[in-house]
């Protein structure tokens, strides 16, 4: 059974169900996220695995929130994506723009978004590329609230075009949270296009992503579980809207944060990724993108994606020629070639705060548990940063 819709362009390959072992063949990964939710680590989670073009592990636990009486979460439920809107939304517009000539990686930000120029002696800030707000190395900090500042979405992006920087463009690798958002600015001028229906267009639609949108409809609040109990900024329970204070300034659509999906939806753009990029990409645009930077010093970005690198929340077995990337609600992405492998996972874990940090022991494990039961734990190790 198909997962996905036939697509017209010649190459696409479909993504076939094959999960009726599922039970037996990933118990013990099932185990591990069972005992997480128990352990309250997250109260609810739906994944997908998939491998060699087939989906063989498609499931879903626990309850909206820790309360018994709290719906059940199902495969169909939504998610906040989180940070996996760096990958699934901006990266993947990022690459769509580049094989069609309107993006230069090595293009100065400042010709795209001249407001960030700055003034005096920010001129160091003409050095920053496309390139580098990918790759991480832009010297912009990892984040700031500019939520507390910024009321409204001009605001928040003239106080973001402005923050200071925390290092000299190109020096060192630092996740920045403040690069994706001038980014998605950046991309959006670049296509002339609004941001979300660009994706719209361009990407979840022609891969099947049939639920995979920014600001779900308020039709669809029922079916996605909430994420924080947020008693200081907005004072009520953040439920259907991003959980990212900044994106909600933002208007719930952002580079950094603010898309929603299931993890059937993540399985099918992974698929997309394992399958060269079609039918959105070209295969060397998934290589160039994919691939570890080899500078600054250390780094284990690639362009817009990341690569495990030792310990890695991707676990022990992802081989080296893996990408994924994380989000903070607690979900993950991770897309093995050499394996033809992806893993998909969804949790709420920031519910009802932000103060639970346990996810970080069961991704891995959780990952190598999956791994272990797919049989494909040999091949090449994760590779580490370079010195």
């Amino acid at each position: 059974m198909n997962l996905t819709l036939p697509n017209r362009e010649s190459g696409f390959s479909f993504l076939v169900r094959n999960f009726v072992a599922q039970d037996d063949r990933f118990r013990d990964a099932f185990g591990i996220l069972e005992k997480a939710i128990a352990a309250r680590a997250f109260p609810a989670c739906s994944l997908a695995v998939t491998l060699r073009g087939e989906v063989v592990a498609h499931k879903a636990f626990g309850r909206f929130t820790y309360d018994p009486a709290s719906p059940e979460v199902t495969t169909a439920s939504l998610f906040d994506l989180a940070s996996l809107t760096k990958v699934v939304a901006s990266t993947a517009t990022a690459m769509i723009l580049y094989e069609r000539g309107l993006l230069d990686l090595e293009a100065p930000v400042t010709a795209i978004v001249p407001e960030f120029a700055g003034t005096g002696n920010d001129s160091i800030r003409h050095e920053i590329t496309l390139r580098m707000l990918l790759a991480h190395s832009s010297g912009l900090p990892a984040y700031e609230k500019l939520f507390l500042r910024a009321k409204t979405r001009e605001a928040l992006l003239q106080a973001a075009f402005t923050v200071e920087l925390a290092a000299a463009p190109g020096a060192r690798a630092e996740y920045s949270d403040i690069g994706f958002i001038i980014l998605g600015v950046a991309l959006e001028r670049l296509a002339d296009e609004a941001f979300d229906v660009f994706c719209q267009r361009e990407i979840f639609g022609p891969l099947g992503m049939t639920h995979t949108t920014f600001n779900p409809a308020h039709a669809l609040k029922d079916s996605i579980p909430p994420t924080a109990d947020d008693h200081t900024f907005r004072r009520r329970i953040i439920q259907g809207e991003v959980q990212d204070e900044n994106a909600s300034v933002l208007g719930g659509v952002a580079g950094h944060a603010g898309l929603f999906s299931t993890a059937e939806d993540l399985a099918l753009f992974a698929h997309a990724m394992l399958n060269g990029g079609r039918p959105i990409l070209r295969p060397s645009t998934v290589e160039l993108f994919s691939r570890r930077e080899s500078a600054p010093a250390g780094t284990s970005r690639a362009l817009g994606w990341d690569t495990p690198s030792a310990p890695s929340q991707s676990g022990r077995y992802f081989s080296a020629r893996s990408f994924g990337h994380l989000g903070y609600t607690g979900t993950s992405l991770w897309i093995d070639r050499e394996r033809q492998l992806s893993i998909t996972l969804l949790t709420n874990r920031t519910w009802p705060d932000c103060q639970n940090q346990a996810i970080q022991q069961v991704r891995p494990a959780f990952h190598d548990a999956v791994i272990e039961a797919s049989g494909v734990c040999g091949g090449s190790p994760i590779a580490a940063p370079s010195a």
